[in-house]
């Protein structure tokens, strides 16, 4: 199971795990559903956040994750990550408590917990004018999926902007967003068979 973030790290954050996608690459084998040291991959993602706040899964409904972990499905269903992080935020904007900071995360980077500790120090030490932090792998790449918002601010674009079959990255556009190095494939994800093979998934 993957490790958590250094527990002298003090950020609390609510989660959105998208899982949903249609894994066309992968022949529409659930890319959530593959096995990583004994887990699948969303509850792998799911162990490494539930620590820190209220988590939801937008996809199909998994009954062998934790009974706290919400779920919801975008609307329509495969119409894209930006429509799924939309719906679980309207899911998390219903609590009675909401955390300050709210992580996106997709379901298949199997080594994002790595990632954590060093997007979680930086919304720490963020100033006032920044809206979120966003992964940046060592291969110079900004990953969209691996994101900490600070919640007012997320939960207000998304009502402004359309989120049905548009990238994430265009929603991403209307807020400030600082890039945070983060360890060696810490962000990899899970897109072709080679991929599986890569990670040694089943």
């Amino acid at each position: 199971m993957p490790t958590s973030p250094d527990a002298a790290l003090q950020l609390r954050f609510d989660t959105v795990v998208v899982a949903g996608g249609r894994s066309s690459r992968l022949g529409g084998t659930p890319k959530a559903q593959l096995s990583l040291e004994g887990s699948t991959l969303v509850a792998h993602t799911v162990a490494a956040v539930r620590p820190f706040g209220v988590v939801v899964v937008v996809g199909p409904e998994d009954p062998r994750l934790p009974s706290d972990v919400l779920h919801t499905r975008e609307d329509p269903p495969f119409s894209g990550p930006a429509a799924a992080v939309a719906a679980g935020v309207v899911v998390l904007d219903g609590l009675t408590e909401r955390n300050e900071w709210t992580a996106v995360l997709a379901c298949d980077m199997p080594h994002v917990d790595r990632a954590l500790p060093a997007l979680v120090r930086a919304a720490e030490d963020a100033s006032p004018e920044v809206d979120g932090v966003m992964a940046l792998s060592d291969e110079g790449r900004a990953e969209n999926l691996a994101v900490l918002i600070r919640s007012a601010a997320l939960s207000a674009v998304l009502r402004e902007v359309p989120t049905v079959d548009v990238s994430v990255r265009s929603v991403w556009r209307h807020l400030r967003l600082d890039t945070v190095p983060v360890p060696h494939a810490s962000t990899s994800d899970v897109d072709t068979w080679e991929d599986v093979r890569r990670f040694d998934l089943h």
